[in-house]
């Protein structure tokens, strides 16, 4: 039987709404157990809010799932039961939560408890204030899991619950949060091609086939070195490394076009070599649908690509289709691992 961690991500936040909402609607696969980890405070608050009943059993270690059948469980790491979180509120009790949790969802990931992780949405500023140093989500866990941030690749993507056929648009991202003046001196061969190998393994993964369709750095992807010479010098090299290696790639593509069709649907992913090159037209067509997923980690994560959303918090008007893009995705992701 499987385990899906869930982290509550900061509890002053929307995730434990998503939650709330997800568990008391929907029903647990018969192989599955849900291990949500967090402070059980923010699910009685959000139980109350929507006058639902409770839908899970606590433990006081996730050891005790291994003589549990399918359903619900909540971990309430030790350090949380008094503090308070405010809903609403950027606070830094908020961040030692949600570090606080991921450390217990890896220790569960690596003492075998648990072989897939769904992280609800953390405050990156509250969590360096409550002393974790990480940036974010994504370069905790790849540290955390013993594979270095260098390593891993954050690819987004429309995704629904269910088998749509329409159209998608996945992106894969060879930078992720440096200033754009910093962007150029980050794309190397190694990356781009690293990157290229996680995408390539992500789209067989899921089932599909075609080229994964590479854009440029820059403007018309440089026209020739006459406006830029990454592609030359950085991208091309990397691409013919990558063909030699028997993957599936086109490119450099410059990106204004290249988007145009991916949404049609002719290429299974894309590679962005920067943040909003790669997720401006991501989320204009998939914003409340889109999923974040950590390629290169040696489990399953996924993650609803939204933040805390404390402005919607105690308004019931937070949108719950990312987060259970998140949960289906990562299910997929889990049973196709084996």
């Amino acid at each position: 039987m499987r385990t899906l961690c869930v982290t509550l991500g900061d509890p002053c936040g929307i995730g434990p709404e998503l939650v709330v909402r997800h568990f008391t609607e929907a029903s647990v696969p018969d192989d599955e157990r849900i291990l949500l980890i967090g402070p059980e405070l923010a699910l009685e608050r959000e139980l109350e809010f929507f006058q639902k009943p409770s839908f899970f059993r606590t433990i006081k270690s996730p050891e005790e799932l291994s003589d549990l059948g399918p359903g619900v469980y909540l971990f309430e790491p030790p350090e949380l039961s008094r503090l308070g979180f405010p809903p609403g509120e950027a606070v830094v009790e908020g961040g030692l939560a949600a570090g606080a949790s991921l450390d217990a969802a890896v220790n569960a990931l690596l003492s075998g408890f648990a072989q897939g992780l769904l992280t609800c949405p953390l405050n990156k500023a509250m969590l360096q204030k409550a002393g974790f140093n990480f940036a974010g989500h994504t370069e905790f866990l790849a540290e955390k899991l013993g594979v270095g941030a260098e390593n891993v690749c954050m690819h987004l993507c429309g995704h629904e619950p269910g088998e749509s056929t329409k159209p998608k648009l996945r992106v894969s991202l060879v930078t992720t949060h440096p200033a754009l003046r910093d962007v150029p001196k980050l794309v190397t061969q190694e990356r781009i091609l690293h990157c290229l190998r996680l995408t390539a393994d992500f789209v067989k993964t899921l089932g599909l086939e075609g080229d994964i369709a590479v854009c440029g750095l820059n403007p018309h992807a440089g026209e020739s070195g006459r406006i830029g010479d990454e592609e030359i010098t950085t991208i091309i090299p990397a691409l013919e490394t990558a063909k030699a290696e028997g993957l599936k790639v086109v490119g450099p593509v410059p990106a204004d076009t290249l988007f145009h069709f991916a949404a049609k649907g002719e290429y299974p992913a894309v590679l962005a070599m920067y943040h909003d090159q790669g997720l401006g037209p991501l989320k204009l067509l998939h914003f409340s649908e889109a999923v974040n997923v950590t390629l290169g980690l040696p489990y399953p994560r996924t993650s609803p690509d939204h933040g805390t959303g404390y402005d919607l918090v105690g308004t019931g008007r937070a949108s719950i289709h990312s987060f259970e893009a998140a949960l289906d995705m990562v299910r997929r992701l889990m049973a196709r691992k084996g």
